[in-house]
């Protein structure tokens, strides 16, 4: 039976939303089809208008310079479409404009795991991916997947790369063996009272104090003793930084010698000269980063975005430029010595050697411990 030009639109249209057809295809096609028989369907004014750019919102940065200029320099040239961006500092102001703004004006943010993945979907912010349009998916590392499928089974995120907040010195006025031997106590250390620094967030905060009073930081017990040890860090610090930026400017003009600090901000430094030694104590907290995809974005060319920035010459170029390991499974895809020597990098992909936080735990406690750390840190 012959199809109608209808039909034939409508099946074009069915595979495009499967995944079974790029946009480009689909878009030739439907046009071509359309303007021979001059039909015009609900669906094709939307489908047909023509997306130039996708707004993407990180951390900036030494990270963001390296996204920019290995992922969305390259990924322009060759599509045309425009990456418009924005930063944060901490995601939670991010998250505040999204609940304000309308769908559709913010689409992908780097976003710090599973633990913030939570929110969005509480907020009823998360889209659903077509991982068929995403295929370098298939060489993301497993275990990082697993912890947000949990959450939801139709993803609205994929893992992009990862590192510890472990603690950062420096080797002029510490040694690596007094760092090993004190580890999160290191912040606790009155000979270096007006020299710490911080992470200014509840839960690098409540995870340390975890460390350093020996608890579990995804099962503590005793909340008095944790809250305790925040403040006595608190009157020790010179200060507590906000962002990355923050973090490397006190650490490199020797304003702070110790503090707890990002892995790939910390060997940025290193490459730079610096003389700043970077140790993971035992239960560091560890983290995930991935590629946000809100509700309402163009879906098709945010996801063509993702999977442009997982093909594994891009991600080890960004990997490489923003000083944080991949979510590429090593054992699928061959890294670079230089991420090799990255801090945290898990040369097994089973990523056991790395603490990471229950993001349910959290989220439970979140409210109450958040509004104890604003108190602390205004000095109650």
């Amino acid at each position: 039976m012959k199809l109608t030009t209808t039909k034939r639109l409508e099946r074009l249209h069915d595979r495009y939303a499967n995944g079974d057809l790029s946009r480009r295809t689909f878009l030739s096609l439907t046009a071509a089809a359309a303007a021979s028989a001059g039909l015009s369907m609900p669906w094709m004014s939307r489908a047909l208008a023509a997306v130039e750019e996708v707004r993407f919102d990180g951390w900036g940065g030494t990270v963001q310079d390296a996204i920019d200029k290995y992922a969305f320099q390259p990924y322009t040239a060759k599509t045309k479409i425009k990456v418009v961006q924005g930063t944060f500092g901490d995601e939670n102001e991010i998250i505040t404009k999204i609940k304000t703004a309308k769908p559709g004006d913010f689409q992908i943010v780097h976003s710090s795991g599973v633990n913030y993945y939570i929110k969005y979907i509480n907020a009823g912010m998360n889209s659903e991916i077509n991982e068929a349009n995403i295929p370098n998916m298939a060489n993301v590392l497993q275990p990082m997947i697993e912890p947000f499928r949990k959450l939801t089974p139709k993803l609205s995120a994929v893992p992009y790369d990862y590192g510890t907040t472990g603690i950062a010195y420096n080797t002029k006025v510490i040694s690596p063996e007094e760092a090993k031997e004190k580890g999160a106590g290191l912040l606790l250390d009155k000979k270096y009272a007006g020299k710490v620094g911080g992470y200014a967030d509840m839960t690098t905060r409540v995870w340390y104090a975890a460390l350093a009073t020996g608890q579990d930081p995804n099962n503590i017990k005793d909340m008095d003793a944790i809250w305790a040890k925040v403040r006595e860090t608190r009157d020790l610090a010179k200060k507590f930084w906000s962002s990355g930026a923050e973090l490397m400017d006190l650490l490199s003009k020797g304003e702070i010698v110790v503090t707890d600090a990002w892995s790939g901000r910390v060997a940025a430094l290193q490459d730079q000269g610096h003389p700043i030694g970077y140790l993971d104590p035992a239960g560091s907290y560890a983290w995930m980063e991935d590629m946000l995809i809100l509700k309402g974005s163009p879906m098709a060319e945010c996801e063509e975005l993702i999977n442009f920035m997982l093909d594994p010459a891009t991600s080890i170029a960004v990997a490489e430029g923003q000083s944080y390991p991949p979510s590429l499974d090593p054992t699928k895809v061959k890294l670079t010595e230089k991420i090799e020597k990255l801090p945290a990098f898990d040369k097994t992909g089973s990523m056991k050697a790395l603490t990471f936080a229950d993001p349910v735990y959290w989220a439970t406690n979140e409210d109450a411990w958040t509004k104890q750390w604003d108190r602390i840190a205004k000095g109650a």
